[in-house]
C-alpha cells in the first residue's frame, strides 16, 4: 500500500493523523506506573483499553506488564465510572495486594467528566496503601505526555520536603526510556560517586530475570520512601523536556529543588552534559573508567568517520530520543534532512518549548537544512522521502514499512521494537550506548553497500 503514497505534498485541511508517530497518553502513564516498586497500574476505563495497552508493552519488552481495569460497560459509560472504580481499588488491594495503585484515565472517562480525586478519596485504601492517579486522555497528545503526567502525579503524591537541609543526593527523572537505559544512567552517577534517586525507575521490572517462579511485582522499582525522599534532594536532572521537565518543575514548587532540564543523554555532547552537572553538584571528580569509555568512543568515531560522512538520515519517534539522535548523527558529519515526532511541541498545559525550533537550531548551527515536523504523521514522513530520499531511516518499528517501500535500511530505535528482541536490554545512552548506537548505524550502512557492490566492488575490509 506504501507504494502507492503520493509524492506530491497537499495540505491536509481535516486535521486527521495518516499513519501516526505517536500512541495514547496511558500506554506512557502506564509505564511510568510501573517503574515504582510494587506498584499496580490502574486504567479507568474499558477492558479493551488496558489489553491494548498491556499488550503493546509486552510485545515491546518481552516481558509480561501486569495492569488492572476498572471495566466500563454501557452502564458506566452513561453514568460514570465512580462505582467502578472504587470497587475496583477495594478489590485489587484484596487480591493482588499492591503498596500503590496508579490510577490513569482514558478517553471514555475524561469525556464523562469522573473527578478522579473524590473518587478516590471516598474508596476503601488499607491503611499504609496509597492511591495515586494522572489525567490522560488519549485525544490529547502523546504517550509521552502520558508519561509526564504520571510522574507529576507521583511527586504530587509522594515528595516530601522533611529536611531542613538538603541532602547530598540527585534526582534523576530519565524520560520515556528502556531499562537499560535507566540502568546506565544510575551506573554513571555511582562511579561518579554521586547518590542518586531515579523515579520512575523500570530496571529490574521489565527486564527482570527468569527464575521459574512468576512475580507479580518484581524487584525493581523505586521505593515509596524513595519517592518522599525526592523533596529532599539538593538537585533534579530532568532527561528529556517533553518527558521530565514538567514533573521535575512541580517539584521545585512543591519541595524547592532546583532543576537542571538536560536532553537524553545520547552520544558524547549530551553524556558529557549530565556528568559535568553531577561534578559541579557533588564536587566530585571523573573516574578514570568514565575518561576510558568515551575516550574509546571518540578512536572509534574517528575510525569510523568517513562510514557516516555526507550520509543523508531521516529520524522519527518520540521527541527527547529523536533530538538525541539529531544531535548524535549530526556529530558523525551525517544530515539529518528529516525530522518528525508525533507528539505536539509541547506537553499540554506545558511550557516545555518547541520541538521544531530545537532541531532547526541544531541544524543551522551544523550548516545544513531539513525539514522538521512536531505533531506529525508517518504518511507526511514517508512523503518527504520520496521527495527527497536519504541513506537510512532511524525509528521504530513502523518504519520498516517505508523502509520496505523505499529500499532504505532502517535502524529501530525508541518505541515500540515489536519485530526485534534484546533491545530493552542493551542502552543507547551514554558512551556505551554511543557505540552500540554507532555499530547499529554503521552495519546498516555498510549492509546495504556489500548487497549492492558489482563483484569487483565487493570489499573485504571496509
Amino acid at each position: 500500500m506504501l507504494d502507492c503514497t503520493p509524492k506530491e505534498i497537499k495540505e491536509r485541511t481535516g486535521g486527521g493523523l495518516i499513519n501516526p508517530a505517536k500512541t495514547c497518553q496511558p500506554i506512557g502513564a502506564m509505564y511510568a506506573a510501573l517503574g515504582i516498586h510494587k506498584c499496580l497500574p490502574h486504567s479507568h476505563g474499558s477492558q479493551g483499553c488496558c489489553s491494548f495497552h498491556r499488550m503493546h508493552l509486552t510485545r515491546h519488552f518481552r516481558d509480561p506488564v501486569m495492569a488492572s481495569t476498572s471495566s466500563f460497560t454501557e452502564g458506566s459509560s452513561v453514568f460514570g465510572g465512580g462505582a467502578n472504580l472504587k470497587a475496583s481499588i477495594k478489590n485489587v488491594f484484596t487480591m493482588y495486594d499492591p503498596d500503590v495503585i496508579a490510577v490513569h484515565t482514558t478517553c471514555l472517562t475524561e469525556t464523562i467528566g469522573d473527578d478522579i480525586p473524590s473518587i478516590i478519596r471516598s474508596a476503601e485504601v488499607p491503611e499504609g496503601k496509597v492511591v495515586i492517579h494522572a489525567n490522560t486522555p488519549s485525544y490529547q497528545g502523546s504517550h509521552i505526555t502520558g508519561f509526564s503526567n504520571m510522574v507529576k502525579g507521583m511527586v504530587n503524591y509522594f515528595a516530601e520536603a522533611t529536611e531542613p537541609i538538603k541532602k547530598e543526593q540527585i534526582n534523576v527523572i530519565p524520560g520515556f526510556v528502556n531499562p537499560a537505559d535507566m540502568r546506565e544512567i544510575k551506573r554513571l552517577l555511582k562511579l561518579i560517586g554521586a547518590k542518586s534517586v531515579m523515579f520512575p525507575d523500570t530496571s529490574g521490572v521489565v527486564d527482570s530475570p527468569m527464575t521459574g517462579e512468576f512475580q507479580m511485582y518484581p524487584e525493581g522499582g523505586t521505593t515509596v520512601a524513595e519517592l518522599k525522599d525526592a523533596g529532599n534532594s539538593k538537585l533534579t536532572v530532568a532527561l528529556g523536556r517533553f518527558a521530565s521537565s514538567d514533573g521535575a518543575e512541580v517539584l521545585a514548587k512543591k519541595c524547592l529543588v532546583p532543576v537542571a532540564t538536560l536532553k537524553t543523554p545520547i552520544g558524547i555532547k549530551a553524556t558529557d552534559a549530565l556528568l559535568m552537572v553531577a561534578r559541579r553538584a557533588f564536587a566530585k571528580e571523573i573516574p578514570a573508567e568514565i575518561e576510558l569509555e568515551r575516550g574509546q568512543l571518540v578512536d572509534i568515531m574517528t575510525d569510523t568517520h568517513f562510514h557516516f560522512h555526507g550520509k543523508k538520515v531521516a529520524i522519527f519517534g518520540d521527541p527527547d530520543i529523536v533530538t538525541g539522535i539529531a544531535e548524535f548523527v549530526l556529530s558523525l558529519g551525517m544530515i539529518p534532512v528529516h525530522v518528525l515526532t508525533g507528539t505536539p511541541g509541547g506537553a499540554i498545559g506545558s511550557a516545555v518549548g518547541s520541538f521544531e525550533e530545537d532541531i532547526q537550531e541544531m541544524l543551522s548551527q551544523a550548516g545544513v537544512k531539513g525539514n522538521v515536523k512536531a505533531g506529525g504523521d508517518l504518511f507526511t514522513f514517508h512523503q518527504w522521502i520520496k521527495n527527497e530520499p536519504v541513506d537510512l531511516i532511524i525509528g521504530n518499528t513502523y518504519g520498516k514499512y517505508i523502509a520496505r517501500a523505499e529500499d532504505i535500511p532502517l535502524v529501530r530505535v525508541g518505541f515500540p521494537v515489536l519485530d526485534r528482541s534484546v533491545h530493552s536490554y542493551m542502552p543507547i545512552v551514554g558512551y556505551r550506548g554511543a557505540m552500540r548506537l554507532l555499530e547499529m548505524i554503521s552495519n546498516a550502512l555498510l549492509d546495504r553497500q556489500d548487497r549492492d557492490a558489482a563483484d569487483e566492488d565487493f570489499e573485504l575490509v571496509m
